[in-house]
């Protein structure tokens, strides 16, 4: 009974040596592992938002948008006069519908905007650091864009309440003074502010029923292109409003001279370009507006771009 005991122990001393002999081989004898495959992360293409769609430029330009490390942190589309021209289309083919829509419906589409634009709020406070912003400063600037979108989906019932007026004239009539949109309005954004600054000039043009090009940040394209998406799952209509990135100094005649823009909203203080707008404008008798620094929402914005309109009504036979 000891020997079976003493062999079996020998046999299992033994079966642990031949397993520690085993482990103690180089990795050299056997077969070597492949490395780890390494992750090509997707890279995101930005592009312009014309239609309700996402077209590349049609000359094939682009420019690099480089973070504070002086990375390259994206490749923008670099739009030409021929996009802005397909913005115009799209623009003008959108306005009777979207003028013509209730007020209510103008200001449900502007509340799911900010209700999308919170649901992404993280990704957009990413992407103002990435330009500079530290975290504090880059949430106060998404948690007041949205602020800005509820501020004019809120006005877009009452503006025309607001404003609108009957009047008191010497004969039997009713006299009535109401508010139109002007038609097709162009932008060119503020080039300091990366998301604010490009949201707070779009909205109250499309509150009051007006169709949009805007120009996006020269310097801080990044966000305007994203907020792109994010009308695109929120209800607006294509058309409505088109985005383009590119160079200001290419685009701002082209923006200023176009003979179916009704209205252009020009933000910045160059006094160049502010001459220059002002004179081609002038061509078509082409509303111009020109902020030289940035204006908290107020619905003076929204009456900046409509036309009031005056109509009689007799009484009595």
């Amino acid at each position: 009974m000891d020997k079976t005991v003493k062999a079996e122990g020998r046999s299992i001393d033994s079966a642990s040596a031949r397993v520690k002999s085993s482990a103690a081989k180089p990795a050299s004898r056997g077969r070597a592992k492949p490395p780890a495959a390494t992750r090509l992360g997707v890279a995101k293409t930005y592009k312009l938002y014309i239609n309700g769609k996402f077209p590349r430029t049609e000359s094939g330009r682009y420019f690099t948008l480089a973070d504070t490390k002086g990375n390259i942190a994206a490749n923008m589309c670099r739009a030409s006069r021929k996009d802005f021209r397909e913005a115009v289309l799209a623009a003008r083919s959108a306005f009777n519908g979207w003028a013509g829509a209730s007020a209510y419906l103008r200001g449900q589409i502007l509340y799911r905007i900010a209700e999308m634009l919170e649901a992404r709020a993280e990704q957009f406070v990413t992407e103002l650091k990435l330009m500079g912003l530290d975290k504090r400063a880059a949430s106060r600037e998404v948690t007041a864009t949205i602020d800005c979108l509820v501020y004019y989906a809120g006005w877009t019932d009452k503006y025309p309440q607001v404003f609108s007026s009957v009047n008191p004239v010497a004969s039997s009539h009713f006299n009535f003074s109401i508010l139109e949109p002007v038609g097709v309005v162009s932008i060119l954004a503020r080039q300091e502010s990366a998301l604010l600054g490009f949201v707070e000039a779009i909205a109250p043009v499309i509150a009051g029923g007006n169709t949009a090009i805007a120009l996006a940040s020269e310097q801080n394209p990044l966000c305007a292109i994203s907020f792109a998406e994010v009308l695109h799952s929120s209800d607006v209509p294509a058309g409505v409003i088109n985005i383009l990135s590119g160079y200001r100094n290419e685009l701002a005649e082209q923006f200023a001279s176009h003979m179916d823009v009704n209205a252009i909203i020009a933000n910045g203080d160059d006094a160049s370009e502010i001459k220059m707008i002002q004179e081609q404008a002038a061509n078509n008798i082409k509303r111009v507006i020109i902020r030289k620094k940035s204006i908290a929402a107020d619905p003076y914005q929204i009456i900046d771009v409509q036309e009031t309109k005056t109509t009689w009504h007799p009484i009595g036979g």
